[in-house]
C-alpha cells in the first residue's frame, strides 16, 4: 500500500499567525463587540446546545485548573492572529488595510461564538477581549504575541466587571507552525519544536507569571495555513511563507509532519512545569480537517471546533473536522465534567525515553527431512521443489516494499523508508534465523538463491534487485512494474534467464480498496482484474521457467478495529488519510458495505482469472492463487485490544513482525494443495515453517492439484535380493511378487469412491482403491500398499483393480467380504489359497507373498448381542485358526496382521455429524458401538473389550507360534491402535475422511491406511508407530542399505516378550444399571440384583474353596472360604471375582459372605468338605438356623440367594453303591433341601448349579499329573479306568441323569406357588472342557497345586459364569464355559431386563415349562458327547501341530475331590 501524493487533507480557515493591528481595544460587552464586526464576519445565531447547564449556586468554584468546568470560566479571550487573505486582485497598499481591518474581526467573531456556548454553562460570561498588537510579519509573529499578552494583561486588570486574582479566564493562543517538511528526520521535527516552544516561552512565562487562575489554548493552526498555500492558484493567496520542502511534498507527508510535530508538542507541554500548576495550565489543540471549507470565513465552525477539542482528553484530539458537515456542541460528562488538561487525562508521553528500542526481530527454523533438490531439473513447473528454485522477485505496493517494516515505535516520520530487505515477500536481510521471509526460507533449501532485496532504499536502487514494487502503486501500475522485472532478469548476468527456475510473488489492491469510493469507476473490481492480467500475461508471454504467486488482496475492513479502538495508540490522523475510503463511513452505511463487496469481488475475480487456466499452457509457467489473507483477524494483546505492535507506526503498514507472519502464511499456503488452501490468517498465529510434504514434496500446482491421493516414492534403490530369499526375514519390497488380503468391508473397499451424499453406493465395492491389496492407476494418483510394492516389482500380481464382490475375478486375491467377522476369517484363507494355488500367474511354491489381514470391527458392531459369541476368546481362537492355515499350507508368505479401527473413532465422526451422517440407521449399520449413550459403562465395557481383541491378537503372534519356519512369519502392524481424527474449525470430525455412511473411509482415508501401513513394515519390531494421524504428511519411506528388508521379529533383533504375571483374578465392573428397585420388591420374578441382601451357600468343598490356595505350612490344604465363587466376599470385586463381590458393587451392604479361612468367618457358607447329595438338607437345616439366629438379618424382609451346588462325590462313589447314588437318590435329597428352604424362608432365589461333567474333564488331562496321585482314592469310580471302559460309559450316562434330574428343578410345581420363592437352574457346567494353554496342552492354571481341587483362578471362572447364567433366560441359558482370562467377562442387567431371570419372567409358555425336563434329558447327554468330542480334537489337533516341542512333564487331573 501507499504513502501517496494524492490523499485530500483540505482545511476551514486561512488563519495565520501575523501582526496585529494598532487601534485600541473596543468596549467588553457583547452589544459593542458585535458591532464591530464586519457584515460577513458575523457570527450567525447562537447554536443549539444539548448540554444540561449547573443550576446557580449549585457548586463553589474550582480551586484547581485540572477540575476546571465551563461554569467556572470568567472570561474567554485570545492572541496571536487569525488573518484572512485579501483577492489577489488586491495592490498592496488595500492589503495592508484591509488586514489590519480584518484581523481583529475574525478575533472577536471566533471567540464571540466560543463565549456564547461557554455562556450556555456560565451565563454571567464577559464579553471576549482580543487585544491588538503591533504590526509584524507572520514569521516573526512570536514577539507580537509578547506585546498582545501584554496588552491583554493589562486590559483584563482594568476591566471593572472581571475579578483579576480570582475568577478563571479562558486565554486561547492561535498559532502556526510553518516549516515543516516531511522529509526532515525525527530529531529534526523535535528541534524545530523546540525551537518555536523557545519563541513561545516568553509568551507562557509572562502569562503564567501574571495571570492567576488561567487556562490557556495553544490552538496550532497551521494545517489551514498549508490549505492556503495549496490554494493559492484559486486566488486564495496568503501570506510569504518559507517552505523548505520540495515541490512533491504532498497532503500526506504533511499531515505527517503535522501529527509529528503535535506528539512533540504535546509532549513538551505535558512534561513541563505549565502541567504542575493548580492554577495555570497550557494545552496544546491541534486542527485537522478532511474536507475543504465551504467558506474561508465561518468563524462559528472555527469556534466549534475548538469548543469540542477541549472536550477531548490530552492524547486523543485527533478528530477530524468538517466544514461540510456542521458537528454538534459536544457536552461535558458526569464522568468527564471539567476540562481536560494533561494530567486528568492522565497522558501518556507520545515519544518516551525508550523509543529507540527496537522489537526483537522474529526468527524461526527450518527443520525438513528433505530439503534437497530435484534429482535432476525439473522440466515441468508442477514438479517443483522448493529447493530447485534459483532466483526470487516480486511485485506490488508500500506492504511489498517494506515500508516501516523496521521502524522505530511511533517514528511515524520513518514509515517513509522502504525496508525492502524485511519485506514478507523477497526480503533477504540477514538470515532466517533473525528476519523471517519467504526468500530466507527458500535460502535454506538453496543457499544460492538470487533476486532477494537487502537493507533500504526504492525500487530504483541496486540493492531492492528484484523487488520492483512500488509504494503508492494500484493494480493499473503493475504492468509498468512487470515489464521492469522481467528487463532486469534479462540483463542480469548473475542468473541464467532461460534455465534458472524463479518464484516472483505480486501482491496488489490495497490501495485501489482505499481510494474506490473517490472513483468507483477506475478501481473497479473489472479494471482492478483486467489490470493483474495484463501484468500476468506479460510475464506469461516472456519469462521461462516461472512459479507465479498471486496473493489475494486482503481483507481489509479488520482496519477499522484498530482505528476504533481508543485505547490504542494510533495517529487516526494518518491512517484515515492514507485509507479514507475504508475509514471514514458509518459501521452500518451503504457505502462501507459496497466497500466490502467490492473487496470479495476483487478477491474472487482474482480467482477467476487464475483459475481460467489462461496461463497453465505451458508446462514450465504457472500462476496459483495464496489466499491466506482473504479473511484476517486482527491480532490482539491480552487484554483484548487491538496489538499495533504488529502494525509501523502509522498503524497501517506491516512492522516486521507482521512481515514475518505473512511470510510463513504465504510459504504454508504455497505447499498446500489446491482447494485446500488456508484462506484465513491470524498473525497471532507464531511463526511456524512448515515442511513440504514429504508423500508429495512439490509446490502445489491446479495442475498437480489431482495427485492429493497419490504419492511420491522417493526411494533410489528398489532393486530385489541378487537370488531369491529362502527366509522371509531377508525378504526385501522388490522380492514380493504376490498381494493378497483377507478381512471386511474396509479391505473390500466399500464406499472408498462414493460421492459425498452417495449413502447407497457405499455398497459398491471400490476394491481398486482398497488400501491393502487395490491396484488401479499408479503410486502418482492412487496410494495403495500394491501401487508402491508395484514400483519395486513391475511384475506384481494379485491385487483387486475396479468394483465387484469377493468371486468377480477383478477381486483376484482381495477376498475379503462386507460385513465378515472373525467367525468367517477361515472360510475366506481357504477361498484365497484355492486361488493362488490354481491361478497360472502365481508360482505357489516359488513366488514371495504378501497377505494383510484386519478383522474385528463387525464382531464389535454385534458384540452387546451375544457377549459369548463375540468375546475376546472367541476372536482369538478364529483367528487363530485362520492364522493357523496360512501358516501350514502357505509357503514363502509375509503376513501383516493390522488392528482394527477403534469403536470410539467410529462414534465420534458418526455422532459428531448427525447433520452429515445417517445416525437413523446407526442400529443397522453398528448397533453396539454407535447405539450406546456416551459416558456409559456399556461403551466402556465395549471399549474394553475392544482393547481385549488387540491384546489377544498381540499375545497370539509374540507367542512365536508362527515363526516356526524359515519362509513364514507373521507381523503385527499396530498403525491403527491409536487413531487422531482430523476436525473441521467448528470441532467436529471432519467427515471428508470417510464415506457418506461416515463409518468406512474413504479415499483420503485410504491412502494415509496405505502409507502408514507401508511405514510400519518397514519399522523394526518394538519401534513400530502405533498412532496414526490422519491428517499428518506420511512419507513413504525407503529401505535403506543397512536394513533393506521387510522387517520381522528376527531381522528386527527382537524378542517378543514373555507373558506377563496376572496380579490377580478381579474383574472390571462395567455396568451402570445397579440400582436396587424403587421400593423392595414383593416378588421374586421382580429381583434386581441391588434388592439381594443376603447371600448363602450348600455345598462340598468346591464351595468351601478348599485348596484353591497354596497349601499351609503344615503341608494340609486349606478351605478359603473367602475366595469361594458362590459365597466368598474376601476384597472386592477388583481383586478376587466371587459372586458376593459382583453383588456388592450392586449392594455394599450385602451380608452373609464367608471371609478368610477361619469357619469363625464363614458366615452363611453351610457347606462342608466331602458332603453328598445326602447332606444337603442337613446344611439346609443348619443354614436356615444361622439365618434366624443372625441380628444383621431381617428374616422376613430381606432378599436372599442362597446357591446350592453339590455332586462330584456322589460321581466318584456311585460304583461304591449304585442304588444310594443313584440319580434318582440324588434328586430326592436335593429336593428334600429346597422343601425345607421353601418352607422355612421368605423371600428367597435359589440358584440350583448343575454338577460338572467329570469323567469329561478328568479324561481330558490325559491321565498324566507332576503329583504322586495318592488322593486318587478319592474317587474310586474313576481309578484306573479307560476312557472307552463300561465302567467309564456307565458313569457318564449316570453324571447325565445327575444333570438331567436338577434340570427339571426348573419347573417343580411346589416351588412355583409362592411369589416370593423360585428355585432356577444355572447349567454352565454342563458340557465341561477342559481348559487348554498357548500350546493347546491342559491348562493347570486353573486348578491346585496337586490337580485335586480348583485354584483361585478357577474360582473366578466358576463365579462368571454363574452370574453370567442368572442374567440368561431360562432355556436360553449357556450350558458350557470359556475357561480363558478376561477382566470384562461379566454382563450386566439392562434397562429392558433387570431382573434376575425365573421361569416367569422369562416369558416360557407352561406347555413348554412341562416338556422341558424330558427334551432336556436327551439332549443333555447328545450335547455333551458333541461338546467333548470337539474338546477332545482340539486338544489333539494342537498336540499334533506343537508335537515337534519338547514335551512338558508329565501332568493331568488324575482325580478330583469334592
Amino acid at each position: 500500500m501507499a504513502l501517496r501524493p494524492s490523499i485530500s487533507l483540505l482545511g476551514l480557515l486561512l488563519l495565520l499567525l501575523g501582526q496585529g493591528s494598532t487601534q485600541p481595544l473596543s468596549d467588553p460587552v457583547r452589544t459593542t463587540a458585535e458591532e464591530q464586526l464586519l457584515p460577513e464576519l458575523s457570527p450567525p445565531s447562537i447554536l443549539p446546545i444539548q448540554c444540561q447547564p449547573e443550576k446557580p449556586g449549585s457548586r463553589v468554584p474550582s480551586t484547581s485548573v485540572h477540575s476546571l468546568r465551563p461554569s467556572d470560566i470568567k472570561v474567554v479571550a485570545a492572541i496571536g492572529n487569525l488573518e484572512i487573505p485579501p483577492d489577489s486582485g488586491t495592490v498592496n497598499l488595500e492589503k495592508g488595510k484591509w488586514a489590519e481591518d480584518r484581523r481583529q474581526q475574525a478575533c472577536m467573531g471566533v471567540m464571540t461564538v466560543l463565549s456564547d456556548i461557554i455562556r450556555h454553562f456560565h451565563p454571567s460570561l464577559l464579553a471576549p477581549m482580543c487585544p491588538p498588537g503591533e504590526r509584524a510579519e507572520p514569521h516573526n509573529g512570536a514577539g507580537n504575541l509578547w506585546a498582545q499578552a501584554k496588552e491583554l494583561v493589562r486590559q483584563m486588570r482594568e476591566n471593572l466587571q472581571l475579578d483579576f486574582q480570582n475568577d478563571w479566564k479562558l486565554i486561547n493562543i492561535f498559532f502556526s507552525n510553518n516549516s515543516q517538511c516531511h522529509q526532515s528526520p525525527s530529531a529534526q521535527q523535535e528541534r524545530h519544536a523546540m525551537g518555536g516552544l523557545d519563541e513561545l516561552t516568553a509568551t507562557l512565562d509572562y502569562l503564567h507569571r501574571e495571570v492567576p487562575k488561567a487556562f490557556v489554548n495553544l490552538v496550532d493552526l497551521s494545517e489551514a495555513l498549508w490549505i492556503s498555500h495549496q490554494l493559492q492558484s484559486s486566488g486564495l493567496s496568503a501570506p510569504a511563507l518559507h517552505y523548505s520542502c520540495s515541490d512533491e511534498t504532498s497532503k500526506l507527508s504533511w499531515a505527517v509532519t503535522q501529527w509529528a510535530s503535535q506528539g512533540t508538542w504535546e509532549d513538551l507541554l505535558a512534561s513541563s512545569r505549565f502541567n504542575e500548576q493548580e492554577l495555570f495550565a497550557v494545552v496544546f489543540q491541534p486542527f485537522f480537517f478532511d474536507s475543504a471549507p465551504m467558506t474561508l470565513s465561518d468563524a462559528t465552525t472555527l469556534a466549534l471546533n475548538l469548543w469540542n477539542s477541549m472536550m477531548e482528553p490530552a492524547g486523543q484530539k485527533d478528530a477530524l473536522f468538517s466544514a461540510e458537515e456542521r458537528m454538534p456542541v459536544r457536552c461535558p460528562t458526569q464522568v468527564d465534567p471539567y476540562l481536560f488538561t494533561y494530567r486528568n487525562s492522565n497522558y501518556t508521553l507520545r515519544w518516551p525515553k525508550d523509543r529507540e528500542t527496537l522489537q526483537e526481530r522474529e526468527g524461526a527454523e527450518v527443520r525438513c527431512p528433505d530439503m534437497g533438490p530435484s534429482h535432476t531439473i525439473p522440466t515441468s513447473v508442477h514438479r517443483l521443489k522448493p529447493a530447485d528454485i534459483k532466483v526470487i522477485g516480486a511485485l506490488g505496493d508500500s506492504l511489498t516494499a517494506g515500508n516501516g517494516a523496521g521502524s522505530k515505535p511511533r517514528d511515524i516520520l520513518d514509515v517513509f523508508t522502504q525496508y525492502r530487505g524485511l519485506s514478507w515477500s523477497v526480503g533477504g536481510d540477514q538470515d532466517i534465523g533473525t528476519v523471517t521471509t519467504l526468500a530466507n526460507i527458500l535460502r535454506e533449501f538453496n543457499p544460492s538463491l538470487k533476486g532477494f532485496s537487502v537493507g533500504k532504499g526504492k525500487e530504483n536502487q541496486p540493492t531492492a534487485f528484484f523487488n520492483q514494487a512500488v509504494a503508492g502503486d494500484r493494480a493499473e501500475d503493475l504492468p509498468v512494474q512487470a515489464r521492469k522485472l522481467v528487463d532486469l532478469m534479462k540483463q542480469d548476468t548473475s542468473i541464467n534467464f532461460q534455465e534458472d527456475w524463479k518464484l516472483i510473488t505480486l501482491f496488489i489492491g490495497g490501495n485501489d480498496l482505499c481510494d474506490f469510493c473517490n472513483n468507483p469507476v477506475r478501481y473497479s473490481p473489472q479494471n482492478f482484474t483486467d489490470n493483474i492480467g495484463k501484468a500476468l500475461g506479460l510475464l506469461h508471454a516472456e519469462v521461462p521457467r516461472a512459479f507465479v504467486n498471486l496473493v489475494t488482496v486482503l481483507e481489509i475492513i479488520n482496519l477499522r478495529e484498530l482505528y476504533q479502538e481508543k485505547k490504542v495508540y494510533c495517529p487516526r490522523l494518518i491512517l484515515r488519510s492514507l485509507c479514507p475510503c475504508v475509514l471514514k463511513f458509518d459501521d452500518n452505511s451503504t457505502e462501507l458495505s459496497n466497500l466490502i463487496d467490492v473487496n470479495k469481488k476483487y478477491q474472487e475475480g482474482t480467482h477467476r482469472l487464475v483459475e481460467s487456466g489462461q496461463y497453465d499452457t505451458r508446462e514450465d509457467f504457472t500462476v496459483v492463487v495464496q489466499p491466506f489473507f482473504e479473511k484476517v483477524d486482527m491480532p490482539k494483546t491480552s487484554d483484548g485490544l487491538p496489538d499495533s505492535s504488529f502494525f509501523a507506526p502509522d498503524c497501517f503498514h506491516f512492522h516486521h513482525k507482521a512481515h514475518a507472519r505473512a511470510a510463513s502464511a504465504l510459504w504454508k499456503n504455497m505447499l498446500e494443495p489446491v482447494g485446500q488452501k488456508t484462506a484465513r490468517h491470524n498473525f497471532e498465529d507464531k511463526v511456524n515453517i512448515a515442511c513440504p510434504n514429504q508423500v508429495w514434496p512439490f509446490l502445489s500446482t491446479y495442475k498437480n492439484k489431482m495427485q492429493g491421493h497419490g504419492s511420491w516414492l522417493p526411494c533410489r534403490d528398489r532393486s530385489p535380493s541378487a537370488s531369491p530369499p529362502t527366509s522371509v526375514h531377508a525378504l526385501r519390497p522388490a522380492d514380493i511378487r504376490v498381494v493378497a488380503a483377507l478381512g471386511d468391508s474396509l479391505t473390500a473397499g466399500n464406499g472408498i469412491g462414493s460421492k459425498p451424499d452417495d449413502l447407497f453406493d457405499v455398497a459398491t465395492q471400490y476394491r481398486g482403491l482398497s488400501y491393502s491389496s487395490g491396484g488401479d492407476s499408479s503410486l502418482e494418483n492412487v496410494t495403495t500398499l500394491p501401487n508402491i510394492l508395484r514400483e519395486f516389482n513391475r511384475n506384481l500380481t494379485g491385487f483387486a483393480v475396479g468394483t465387484g464382490n469377493a468371486d468377480d475375478s477383478n477381486a483376484f486375491l482381495n477376498q475379503a467380504v462386507p460385513r465378515a467377522k472373525a467367525e468367517e476369517l477361515t472360510s475366506q484363507v481357504q477361498t484365497l489359497v484355492q486361488r493362488m494355488r490354481e491361478d497360472h500367474r502365481i508360482n505357489f511354491h516359488e513366488d514371495w507373498k504378501v497377505i494383510t489381514v484386519l478383522i474385528g470391527g463387525n464382531d464389535l458392531c454385534d458384540y452387546c448381542t451375544d457377549s459369548n459369541l463375540y468375546s475376546a476368546a472367541n476372536f482369538l481362537n478364529h483367528l487363530r485358526n485362520a492364522l493357523d492355515i496360512l501358516h501350514r499350507e502357505v509357503p514363502r508368505a509375509l503376513v501383516n496382521l493390522v488392528d482394527f479401527l477403534s469403536p470410539s473413532v467410529m462414534r465420534q465422526v458418526f455422532l459428531g455429524n448427525p447433520d452429515r451422517c445417517p445416525v437413523q440407521r446407526a442400529s443397522i449399520l453398528c448397533n453396539c458401538v454407535l447405539t450406546l449413550r456416551e459416558g456409559s459403562q456399556e461403551l466402556a465395557r465395549l471399549e474394553a473389550v475392544a482393547r481385549a481383541y488387540q491384546s489377544s491378537a498381540r499375545e497370539l503372534v509374540e507367542s512365536g507360534r508362527y515363526d516356526t519356519r524359515e519362509d513364514f512369519s507373521v507381523v503385527l502392524q499396530p498403525f491403527l491402535q491409536h487413531t487422531q481424527l482430523p476436525t473441521q474449525a467448528d470441532g467436529r470430525p471432519d467427515v471428508s475422511f470417510f464415506a457418506p455412511d461416515c463409518i468406512h473411509p474413504s479415499q483420503k482415508f485410504h491412502s494415509q491406511l496405505s502409507r502408514a501401513l507401508w511405514a510400519n513394515m518397514l519399522q523394526p519390531l518394538g519401534r513400530k508407530t502405533d498412532t496414526l494421524d490422519v491428517t499428518a504428511d506420511i512419507p513413504l519411506s525407503c529401505p535403506t542399505q543397512g536394513e533393506p528388508f521387510l522387517r520381522t521379529f528376527r531381522n528386527s533383533n527382537y524378542t517378543y516378550p514373555s507373558e506377563p504375571a496376572i496380579e490377580n483374578w478381579g474383574s472390571d465392573f462395567l455396568c451402570t444399571e445397579w440400582s436396587p428397585s424403587t421400593t423392595v420388591p414383593t416378588s421374586v420374578h421382580k429381583l434386581r440384583p441391588g434388592d439381594i441382601k443376603v447371600v448363602a451357600a450348600l455345598g462340598d468343598s468346591l464351595t468351601t474353596a478348599l485348596g484353591a490356595r497354596l497349601r499351609n505350612a503344615s503341608g494340609l490344604p486349606t478351605s478359603w472360604r473367602g475366595l469361594s465363587w458362590s459365597i466368598g466376599g474376601d476384597g472386592a470385586l477388583e481383586a478376587h471375582t466371587t459372586l458376593p463381590n459382583i453383588l456388592k458393587k450392586f449392594n455394599p451392604h450385602l451380608h452373609g459372605f464367608s471371609t478368610g479361612t477361619r469357619e469363625e468367618t464363614a458366615g452363611l457358607n453351610a457347606a462342608v468338605e466331602g458332603a453328598r447329595a445326602r447332606d444337603m438338607p442337613g446344611q439346609a437345616r443348619d443354614l436356615v438356623a444361622r439365618m434366624r439366629s443372625s441380628r444383621e438379618i431381617n428374616l422376613d424382609q430381606d432378599w436372599k440367594l442362597v446357591t446350592l451346588f453339590v455332586g462330584g462325590n456322589d460321581l466318584c462313589h456311585y460304583c461304591e453303591d449304585p442304588e444310594a447314588h443313584s440319580p434318582g437318590e440324588y434328586v430326592r435329597h436335593l429336593r428334600q433341601a429346597l422343601d425345607i428352604l421353601y418352607e422355612e424362608l421368605p423371600r428367597t432365589f435359589v440358584n440350583v448349579v448343575e454338577v460338572m461333567e467329570l469323567a469329561g474333564l478328568y479324561q481330558g488331562q490325559g491321565g498324566k499329573c507332576a503329583m504322586p496321585l495318592a488322593a486318587q482314592s478319592n474317587c474310586t469310580c474313576l481309578r484306573g479306568s479307560q476312557e472307552k471302559s463300561l465302567e467309564l460309559q456307565e458313569l457318564k450316562k449316570v453324571n447325565w441323569n445327575f444333570q438331567s434330574g436338577v434340570s427339571s428343578l426348573n419347573y417343580q410345581p411346589q416351588y412355583m406357588q409362592r411369589e416370593d420363592f423360585a428355585v432356577v437352574v444355572q447349567p454352565f457346567l454342563q458340557n465341561t472342557l477342559a481348559p487348554l494353554n498357548d500350546r493347546g496342552d491342559a491348562d493347570l492354571t486353573f486348578f491346585s497345586e496337586d490337580c485335586l481341587y480348583f485354584s483361585e483362578r478357577g474360582h473366578a471362572e466358576l463365579a462368571i459364569a454363574l452370574w453370567n447364567n442368572m442374567l440368561e433366560p431360562v432355556g436360553h441359558k449357556t450350558t458350557s464355559n470359556n475357561f480363558t482370562h478376561s477382566r470384562t467377562k461379566l454382563k450386566c442387567p439392562s434397562p429392558e431386563s433387570p431382573y434376575l431371570y425365573t421361569w416367569k419372567n422369562s416369558q416360557l409358555p407352561a406347555d413348554q415349562a412341562e416338556e422341558s425336563p424330558q427334551v432336556l434329558y436327551w439332549a443333555i447327554p447328545v450335547t455333551a458327547i458333541v461338546g467333548l468330542a470337539v474338546g477332545v480334537g482340539v486338544m489333539m489337533a494342537w498336540r499334533a501341530m506343537r508335537g515337534h516341542r519338547r514335551e512338558d512333564p508329565a501332568m493331568g487331573l488324575n482325580a478330583m475331590s469334592f
